[in-house]
């Protein structure tokens, strides 16, 4: 007789890989933004994120097609990656239209209540758990938000709302590609994420142009496209390849690990913003914002290790064998 022991397997995860790809695609990210921050002075932001995502196409495609499968140009998850992609594209415009009247690591901190957000839309959508500590650790964070935000004081303006509402949008994002999880390869998903942005931002461009008149305080809005000269155009080619290591990166650590996990993991893109604000425009941030970021960060750290550690605990569970059942075989 043969004996076998029941085991149980845990679905595919592998949150390792997925806290180092989304770590360095932070480093991307804070790049990007760097860049786009920069270069805002002379160009407005739909021109910005349309030549970031024209440049990206042309860097993808050819590489897609050269690779072969698993990379696709064509998709039947379409319809999920045309709602990440307006997700992201919206919300990003929001966040770089704040850039002129906030220093970096205010903007990024306020964003930043993004992964709490998501890990309250995983339990909401993906039904992962919320403990009672996670709960208060995201009240905790929350609170950090406000501090940063500080509404109803003197300081506080309207336009720190804009990366609230980026937030909000990155958060539905990364609970989409959840979704879309192992079914599609990392430069399909970027491919889809960065194309449809350039006719998305036009759009929402030009619409708003044709609503507002944007004084000079907000040229950065206006529908104007000026020609780069060689210098200009090497930036565009730099923003474009940050954004698109970015979000490819980002983009596989929400596919092969749990939202909840990889959301703390986030937070690495503040204190990086805050270092690079000081060195490149001598940014400092205010009591508040620094007070607010530690709230934040301590809040998803701390999510983070709690997540570690109950999926520790249900991997020893699920992988213990139970009481060996006989089977007939040949050899009894």
């Amino acid at each position: 007789m043969t004996v076998i022991s029941d085991t149980r397997f845990i679905p595919s995860s592998r949150p390792l890989e997925g806290m180092a790809a989304l770590m360095l695609g932070m480093v991307f990210f804070v790049a990007q933004d760097a860049l786009m921050k920069t270069l805002l002075a002379s160009y407005p932001v739909w021109m910005l994120i349309g030549a970031r995502a024209v440049i990206s196409v042309a860097l993808l495609v050819p590489l897609i097609l050269l690779l072969g499968k698993p990379h696709r140009l064509w998709t039947p998850l379409w319809p999920l990656h045309l709602i990440r992609a307006a997700l992201f594209a919206v919300g990003f415009c929001l966040f770089y239209a704040a850039f002129p009247f906030m220093g970096l690591a205010e903007v990024t901190t306020i964003f930043f209540s993004a992964p709490l957000i998501t890990a309250v839309l995983a339990a909401i959508f993906l039904r992962e758990t919320i403990g009672l500590q996670r709960g208060l650790a995201l009240a905790a964070g929350f609170a950090g938000v406000l501090i940063a935000m500080k509404p109803g004081g003197e300081a506080f303006q309207w336009v720190a709302v804009l990366p609230l509402v980026c937030a909000l949008t990155y958060a539905l994002s990364q609970i989409v590609a959840r979704k879309i999880g192992d079914r599609e390869s990392t430069l399909t998903v970027g491919l889809y994420t960065l194309a449809p942005s350039g006719p998305i931002v036009a759009a929402l461009g030009w619409g708003l142009n044709q609503a507002f008149d944007f004084g000079p305080e907000f040229s950065h809005l206006r529908f104007e496209f000026p020609i780069p000269d060689g210098t200009g155009f090497l930036w565009l080619v730099a923003i474009a390849a940050a954004g698109m290591m970015g979000y490819i990166l980002n983009s596989r650590a929400y596919q092969i690990a749990p939202a909840s996990l990889m959301a703390p993991f986030d937070y690495s893109y503040l204190p990086m913003a805050a270092v690079l604000g000081y060195l490149l425009w001598g940014e400092v941030p205010p009591v508040n914002t620094v007070l607010g970021m530690t709230l934040i960060v301590a809040s998803g750290v701390f999510i983070g290790y709690r997540e570690i550690q109950t999926a520790r605990r249900a991997k020893a569970v699920h992988i213990a064998p139970t009481a060996p059942f006989v089977v007939d075989s040949p050899d009894t």
